[in-house]
């Protein structure tokens, strides 16, 4: 909705893609610490948005699709690399939270 509304800021949908990617790692990887499941978010957008830099025949052909472009995105962009970053901390830090409330309810 990012892309086709002016309301929504652009940054929107990547930094919601970052935010998603921290959960889908953290539902993968239950046993590893938070600050770990950040990394491997952000190294895992980072390196999609950096794979935008590439620009082989078939890689285009594949970004051409809809789910190509959903998945490896079209260009790269500094502000998306920001996003990410935003994104990824920012489910860090909720996670955090949450747990945090939850540890603090268990010893009361």
């Amino acid at each position: 909705m990012s892309r086709k509304n002016d309301l929504i800021p652009l940054c929107t949908g990547d930094f919601l893609y970052a935010f998603m990617m921290y959960i889908v790692i953290r539902i993968i990887l239950i046993d590893k610490k938070s600050i770990q499941i950040a990394i491997i978010s952000l190294l895992i957008c980072y390196t999609i948005e950096f794979s935008q830099l590439y620009h082989a025949n078939w890689i285009n052909e594949l970004r051409n699709t809809l789910l190509g472009r959903y998945t490896l995105g079209q260009g790269f962009l500094w502000t998306d690399i920001f996003a990410y970053t935003c994104g990824s901390f920012s489910a860090f830090y909720i996670e955090r939270i949450i747990l945090k409330r939850a540890s603090n309810q268990v010893s009361e």
